[in-house]
């Protein structure tokens, strides 16, 4: 008996180290295939830009194609679900912003941990914002803008992206520093809401530059103000809200890569190497600034910056929204 338990634990053992070589051979060779990177909004929109341009370099650097696919809806929740669910081999990532931090406080049906049940990757950038409206809205400049609203109150219809998105926390803050609401006019993403806004069909919206900055300059929407505190060097005519009387406004939507929470080390660092080669590839650099954005900080890019990032936003938006009293299913 005592023979055959040992033969039987000598099998055991070298079955596991097998397997357990054939794992790193494999994680070593990562990837051999290509790479679903998850987008949790409609294609058009701002993050979808982002996500599009960093895919194309990472693509070159690991020698496998990453391809974006977009899934909408709930503010960001349905495809952040389905990445934190997946398997944590490498092969589904994803690309969100600020609204991973809102989420928390949003929703009451969360089907994930922000902090628990993802890998952070990488931040990726931050992207200023700016207040826009349709092409036929007769306000000439933001004080203009600020007393119309003030005027039409909730005759004035608003678009955003979903609960907790950039966009809709953009306005909210808007609202609160002008002290008047706005009828919200929801959508799965602001690609759909930006043709909606170009068709005229609601008033005003605030949205990332790497969405409105053509449209500006094409003058098929008007711009009125920025949401950072200098103006913007590719929007530059537009002032800040701050300047514009609304002192302390500031809001900018940053974005970041995640991977589902028990990536192996080797594989996170390949994505994470991949992902720091493409913020220093000079394309990738003045295709942001042509948007409006420019990639982080080299100290503020690595997964244990946007680990600390995540959750010092989660801290600093639960009290804004729970002034707010909005709330999500």
């Amino acid at each position: 008996m005592f023979k055959g338990a040992g033969r039987i634990a000598a099998v055991l053992s070298l079955c596991l180290f097998a397997a357990t070589q054939s794992a790193n051979v494999a994680h070593a060779q990562y990837p051999t295939r290509a790479i679903n990177l998850i987008v949790p909004a409609a294609a058009g929109g701002p993050t979808d830009a982002v996500a599009r341009l960093i895919a194309e370099t990472m693509s070159r650097t690991l020698g496998q194609q990453v391809v974006v696919e977009n899934v909408g809806g709930a503010g960001g929740t349905i495809g952040m679900a389905r990445v934190a669910k997946s398997a944590p081999d490498g092969y589904m990532i994803s690309v969100w912003h600020i609204a991973q931090a809102t989420a928390p406080s949003l929703y009451t049906n969360l089907q994930y941990n922000v902090t628990d049940n993802f890998d952070s990757i990488g931040r990726i950038a931050d992207v200023p914002m700016t207040v826009v409206a349709k092409s036929t809205l007769e306000a000439k400049n933001i004080k203009e803008l600020i007393a119309w609203i003030k005027e039409k109150k909730t005759a004035v219809t608003y678009a955003h992206a979903g609960i907790g998105s950039a966009s809709h926390l953009c306005a909210l803050m808007f609202m609160s520093a002008i002290d008047t609401q706005m009828t919200a006019v929801g959508y799965r993403g602001t690609g759909p809401a930006m043709a909606d806004l170009l068709g005229g069909q609601f008033d005003v919206m605030c949205d990332q530059t790497t969405g409105t900055t053509e449209q500006i300059k094409g003058g098929k929407i008007k711009g009125y103000a920025a949401t950072t505190k200098q103006r913007l060097a590719v929007l530059p005519e537009l002032p800040t809200l701050d300047e514009s009387g609304l002192k302390g406004f500031e809001v900018t939507a940053w974005h970041a890569m995640w991977a589902p929470k028990g990536l192996p080390k080797d594989v996170a660092d390949k994505l994470s190497g991949a992902l720091t080669a493409a913020l220093k590839d000079p394309k990738v650099i003045e295709r942001l600034a042509v948007l409006g954005a420019e990639p982080v900080k080299p100290e503020q890019q690595g997964p244990a910056a946007l680990s600390a990032h995540l959750k010092a936003e989660v801290a600093k938006w639960s009290p804004v929204i729970q002034a707010a009293g909005v709330k999500a299913n």
